[in-house]
């Protein structure tokens, strides 16, 4: 079917819903979406449709449907400029009087009102047989950076839309702060000290951060915090999690709750030859037992959360406040604690419970006090860590995932926001070749902005009151998501598209709002006008030496640019050495992610790459002599970046000690024990190794140059 345009009235109808009928692939190749893949597309975002022929009439309906809106649910201001805003109007009312009435996020309100008939017509249009005009108008400027509430009024009719009025950049400290620093990553769950219960906590993140500090860095990065939904689909993803907007109490320090102190039971049980087996049994294990040492803590939890409930304390008095100035906090332990009585996802539940709706009589109150208890104690912990961080000049460097869990507390709770019968995932690539699913839904494009980017906002707010910097999970999601409908293959899915703009005014404000550096997580198919968008917006991108080599076998390494976070890899890659060697090749042979010629085609490319860098060092004086030497190589590459304008070098403190083997190997499931693997030193051990204590007293020495060549 094809319109009076020439354009296929389906890829009309996609490109109203926002939805891309062709993008290019990593080979810059086009690649059509299927009809099939459209209308599953469609009908994900709510389009009345089954067939093709449907669409003419879904085409109709939706048309009007826009037009018949007045006003866009979110407009945005720049800079304190004055806003402009654009009414479609029915014809008839086109000239009647129109009112406007901003609510500012102070509360104050203003009010203007102006004869419509003296607004300029930019647009005209007949929909269904009515005349539609588009006008303009522009509000003072001058307006505070925030959410504010936008109400028009014409002829009786209200119209409500959120005005965001931000800064143009993310926030960018000065030019005399925060400059060429350099930082440690380790994941938390991998970090351990001889007193860990099996994996990091908060406590060893402190103590890392003062280490760090002591060799002179001031960034300390690790994987997300966020609560973690123990199943098999998402295995132990941090970028998964069952919500991002709490933390995770498997990172409690369990030694550091007061409680524990002043009730004897839980000192007896902790005590008890039993516990102390169990304990150990996790301390020498290599993989983390997630499910495992959870029991364990919470064994000691329960205990602790029974006896401060039991009675009246000052600290009761301080955990009441919390609560009441977090509900978020209520909520997620309610559905906590259902969920733990059911024992099923929150889609199969009982009607009333899949709406949102709980009553006490849904679940086990000690359940629910548990929670809202340990989420109480890991604000603290937390806290602490972050404000012994900036008391010393310290910063953390953590992530926002791009989605959460199906069945988590934030798909629950939200789920009118999610497209919730279609996953994120990525087309087919390389490495990839049948694509990606991530195995979560997306945001839901128009029904975010029409509750004003509640969740949005919420999500980014929890990670930058913590954090010194922010590293936003695949940043062009900003932009747009791959989405592939529930039942087809992760090559056929279809690119949604969301508002930029709108999504760049909320960050810059949050970054403002609590000092925090954004960085945005730009590797694999980034489209032409994302990096572009992400500088014009004061957000940072990755230079991960990795990705340069590759995308280049040839040329050696690109210069480094000031706006940029720079490392030699990333978490979903294999360290150093393991790269150096092909190891990582061997590793996705066995696996099955490549063939044996695909094989051999990736290490004759490897030779390749080692060739042009190690020339590329030596040639920038980086490296004396030809060598093999991995160490060496290293070091090289690490003092080309230390010497470098990045704003911050990050440092997998695995590669110091040449670890070989990865903490992730995407798309491979159970084949590989993904998030699970502990650092192969405890805190103790690294912190004393003459490798790693020389390689970063080098990387300090070239950061705190104020010019290198490079």
């Amino acid at each position: 079917m094809t319109s009076p345009s020439g354009i296929p009235l389906l890829h009309r109808l996609a490109h109203l819903y926002g939805i891309q009928t062709a993008y290019y692939d990593v080979h810059h190749h086009r690649q059509k979406i299927t009809t099939e893949s459209l209308l599953a597309v469609l009908r994900s975002l709510g389009a009345p449709i089954l067939t093709t022929q449907d669409v003419a009439s879904a085409w109709r309906e939706r048309r009007l449907a826009l037009w018949e809106r007045p006003l866009k649910p979110v407009a945005v201001a720049w800079n304190g400029e004055s806003p402009v805003i654009k009414m479609r109007l029915p014809i008839s009312k086109a000239d009647t009087s129109l009112s406007a009435y901003l609510t500012l996020e102070n509360g104050k309100e203003q009010h203007w009102q102006w004869p419509a008939a003296d607004l300029p017509v930019l647009e005209a249009a007949q929909v269904e047989g009515m005349q539609y005009v588009v006008k303009q108008f522009t509000l003072p400027g001058g307006l505070l950076w925030g959410y504010h509430r936008l109400t028009m009024e014409l002829a009786g009719q209200y119209e409500e839309a959120l005005l965001i009025s931000a800064p143009r950049k993310a926030y960018i400290p000065p030019a005399n702060i925060g400059t060429q620093n350099w930082g440690a990553f380790l994941p938390l769950y991998a970090l351990h000290r001889r007193q860990s219960w099996g994996s990091g906590d908060f406590s060893d993140l402190e103590a890392l951060l003062t280490w760090v500090g002591e060799m002179g860095g001031r960034v300390v990065a690790t994987l997300p915090l966020l609560p973690l939904f123990l199943d098999t689909t998402a295995g132990f993803s941090p970028y998964i999690p069952g919500s991002r907007l709490l933390w995770n109490e498997l990172y409690l320090d369990v030694n550091k709750v007061p409680e524990l102190q002043d009730y004897p039971s839980a000192q007896a049980l902790l005590a008890s030859s039993s516990f102390q087996n169990e304990l150990q049994a996790l301390r020498n294990s290599a993989l983390i037992d997630y499910q495992r040492q959870m029991i364990l803590k919470r064994k000691i939890l329960e205990k602790l959360s029974q006896c401060f409930f039991g009675k009246e304390s000052h600290r009761l008095e301080d955990f009441r406040r919390f609560i009441e100035a977090n509900p978020v906090v209520e909520d997620y332990a309610c559905f906590q604690a259902t969920h733990e009585k059911y024992q099923i996802p929150w889609r199969s539940w009982p009607q009333r419970l899949r709406e949102g709706i709980l009553r006490e009589s849904d679940y086990e109150g000690e359940n629910q006090r548990y929670h809202l208890y340990v989420q109480w104690l890991a604000h603290q912990q937390i806290q602490a860590v972050m404000e012994s961080a900036r008391q010393k000049g310290l910063q953390l460097y953590l992530d926002l995932p791009l989605g959460a869990h199906p069945d988590g507390y934030d798909v629950w709770r939200e789920h009118k926001a999610f497209i919730l019968d279609t996953s994120v995932g990525a087309p087919p690539d390389v490495v990839f070749v049948k694509g990606q699913n991530w195995l979560f839904p997306p945001p839901h494009p128009e029904k975010i902005r029409e509750q004003g980017y509640r969740y949005t906002i919420a999500c980014l707010r929890h990670l930058v009151r913590h954090a010194g910097i922010a590293r936003i999970d695949h940043v062009m999601s900003l932009h747009r998501l791959f989405c592939i409908p529930n039942g087809m293959e992760a090559s056929q899915g279809a690119y949604i598209r969301y508002r930029a703009e709108e999504l760049y005014a909320i960050m810059a404000i949050e970054s403002h709002r609590h000092k925090t550096i954004i960085v945005g997580e730009d590797l694999g198919i980034v489209p032409s006008y994302v990096r572009p968008a992400m500088k014009r917006h004061g957000v940072h991108h990755m230079y991960v030496v990795h990705y340069e080599l590759a995308s280049d076998s040839q040329r050696g390494l690109p210069k480094v640019t000031p706006n940029s976070v720079a490392s030699l890899n990333t978490h979903d890659m294999p360290p150093f050495a393991a790269f150096w060697q092909g190891l990582d090749i061997e590793e996705r042979l066995r696996l099955g992610l490549l063939d044996k010629t695909k094989a051999k085609k990736e290490m004759a490319n490897l030779l390749n790459m080692k060739k042009a860098l190690t020339f590329f060092l030596q040639d920038g004086g980086w490296l004396q002599e030809q060598v093999d030497d991995i160490s060496a190589i290293l070091k090289a590459c690490l003092s080309f970046l230390a010497a470098s304008e990045a704003r911050i070098v990050l440092v997998n403190l695995e590669d110091l000690w040449l670890e070989t083997k990865p903490q992730n190997v995407p798309s491979t499931g159970g084949k590989y024990p993904n998030w699970r693997r502990k650092a192969g030193y405890s805190l103790e051990e690294f912190c004393q190794m003459p490798l790693v204590l020389d390689t970063l007293r080098l990387i300090d020495r070239f950061r705190k140059r104020s010019k290198y060549p490079q």
